[in-house]
């Protein structure tokens, strides 16, 4: 049983998301009762929203994984599920403090996307200086459309339109405490895609 569990985590591993999806069946309801939600959030985050973007999450970066047997998968599991509820409920706690986000959305949907990467803090430099205002609305434009179509929706609708989280919500049928989960991976993997290693800008313009 052990080789036939290690033969499948190397499986998943390659990229067979039928392989990755039978080990999420069988060790997602166990992370899932693992979830301790603050009860003060209990009624915009509940544990399917937390396991639905974990699930995400895991065919996102399974490639990455080192197969070190089951005990290390589960383990791994549940980082993404907890960093999910974390998020989400920091989120949360910002939200009932004035002001209550950071947001970027400016007077032009340009400046609005230099001013998301700004606060992605992605560059060492003023956006606008290194490659010219156009040149980063296209490359930020270019990595949203990489990224799953929720994350992607959560952020235009969010940081770039300046919709409430509530209205985002709603646009995304997804609970308040899920589009802030969203919302949080999809600034994790901008952070990949234009980050300094990834020479995006200069590939870009």
């Amino acid at each position: 049983m052990e080789a036939a569990d290690d033969a499948l985590l190397e499986q998943a591993v390659a990229g067979e998301s039928e392989a990755l999806a039978e080990l999420l069946r069988r060790f997602g309801p166990l992370v899932r009762r693992e979830l301790q939600i603050d009860p003060r959030w209990q009624s915009v985050v509940d544990a399917d929203d937390v396991m639905q973007v974990t699930y995400l999450e895991a065919f996102l970066r399974i490639r990455r994984f080192e197969p070190d047997g089951m005990a290390a998968f589960l383990a791994w599991l549940r980082r993404i599920a907890e960093n999910n509820l974390r998020d989400a409920a920091r989120a949360l706690e910002r939200a009932k403090r004035p002001p209550p986000d950071r947001r970027v959305h400016m007077p032009s949907r340009e400046e609005s996307l230099v001013g998301l990467v700004a606060q992605l803090g992605v560059t060492s430099t003023t956006p606008s200086r290194q490659v010219g205002l156009e040149e980063t609305a296209r490359a930020l434009d270019a990595a949203l459309d990489g990224l799953p179509e929720d994350y992607a929706r959560a952020v235009r609708l969010y940081d770039l339109e300046g919709r409430s989280a509530e209205e985002v919500a709603e646009l995304l049928g997804r609970s308040t405490g899920a589009m802030h989960m969203l919302r949080a991976r999809a600034h994790d993997r901008l952070r990949d895609l234009l980050g300094p290693e990834s020479d995006f800008f200069s590939r870009s313009a």
